[in-house]
């Protein structure tokens, strides 16, 4: 027995909307490729205008004076008598030095750059770890 027309009908029309969504994705993903190269060279134009926003994708590497991580971290650690955290350290770095914190990319690239930090100073005895909490270690000031 032959399908009924209205079938027939409903079916093209699905395979017709399928056809037209598949081509707004993929309108959708160049014009998000599109944005991200805006973004990136607004980004890299604005860095020159003397923002106090960093980018996530810039070098902190110039960001701080040499030793400037330790000493805020000593500081917040003399201040906690059960120590810290890296990421409370973390934390406390990037409110100290007024950037976002919400910034994940950046809060990852300073808590690397903490963990150098504070690795080399527990090698010279200046502090001590004191175990993980929550995955993260604990330093507390000697």
């Amino acid at each position: 027995m032959p399908e009924p027309q209205i079938i027939n009908t409903l079916c093209s029309k699905r395979d017709e909307l399928e056809r037209i969504i598949a081509t707004y994705e993929t309108a959708i993903t160049t014009a998000r490729r599109d944005l991200m190269y805006v973004n990136a060279t607004l980004e890299l134009l604005e860095r020159d205008s003397g923002s106090s926003v960093y980018p996530s994708r810039m070098s902190i590497t110039r960001i701080f004076k040499r030793g400037e991580i330790f000493a805020l971290c000593k500081k917040e650690l003399a201040e906690a008598k059960e120590g810290l955290d890296t990421r409370e350290l973390t934390l406390a770095v990037m409110r100290a030095k007024d950037m976002n914190h919400s910034d994940a990319v950046l809060r990852r690239a300073i808590s690397f750059k903490i963990i150098q930090a504070m690795l080399r100073r527990e090698i010279r005895g200046q502090i001590a770890g004191a175990g993980k909490r929550k995955g993260a270690k604990v330093w507390i000031a000697k």
